[in-house]
């Protein structure tokens, strides 16, 4: 699904409900070399990406977690954040 927002007077996006109820009210703005990205963040990150994950994965440290995730996306990554 695709919708065009668009900035107020102030600079705020207003997120569609039907948008907001799929992906909560949190999220991270990421800059890219090609535009902008809205990233939904859980409630509890950490735990969503427990249960998510393999038994392997649900025993690894936060410490673990953060290395992988960081390894992960600098090799799918084609853009750059800025």
């Amino acid at each position: 699904m695709t919708s065009e927002v668009q900035t107020d007077e102030r600079g705020r996006v207003t997120i569609p409900e039907e948008t907001r109820e799929r992906y909560g009210d949190t999220f991270r703005l990421v800059e890219l070399d090609s535009g902008i990205k809205l990233v939904p963040i859980p409630d509890d990150p950490v735990a969503t990406l427990r249960a998510a994950g393999s038994t392997e994965l649900r025993s690894a440290s936060l410490d673990e977690l953060e290395a992988a995730a960081s390894e992960t996306a600098r090799e799918e990554s084609s853009e750059h954040v800025r």
